[in-house]
């Protein structure tokens, strides 16, 4: 069984800094490209940052070029996003997903919900003074 646990998500001020945590069980995550979502209220969940298995290839949004790092752990199965600089634009649930496939850029990055089958529940992050 696919399972992601994400965690590190919480209140910070602008400006500030999280790193999130995307935490796999029941599969290898050497053999699986990673995406990072976010979802605020009334809004359409968005690919923030998606990672290849195949050789680290990355994409990041436009918004968050700069400010954002993803970044995989095989050997603790686990992938990060680092957060700098959070403005309360970044405020959303952020969720881990993964899904088979070797490389990120086929034409365009896939880092659209559509291109990923499992997820995680997600991770609140609230950017507020």
């Amino acid at each position: 069984q696919v399972l992601l646990v994400e965690s590190g998500g919480g209140l910070v001020q602008p400006g500030g800094s999280l790193r999130l945590s995307c935490a796999a069980s029941g599969f290898t995550l050497d053999y699986y490209s990673i995406g990072w979502f976010r979802q605020a209220p009334g809004k359409e969940r968005e690919g923030v940052s998606c990672i290849s298995s195949s050789d680290g290839s990355t994409y990041y949004a436009d918004s968050v070029k700069g400010r954002f790092t993803i970044s995989r752990d095989n050997a603790k199965n686990t992938v990060y996003l680092q957060m700098n600089s959070l403005k309360p634009e970044d405020t959303a649930v952020y969720y881990c997903a993964a899904d088979n496939f070797r490389e990120l850029w086929v034409g365009r990055a896939r880092c659209k919900s559509a291109d990923f089958g499992s997820w995680g529940q997600g991770t609140q992050v609230t950017v507020s003074s």
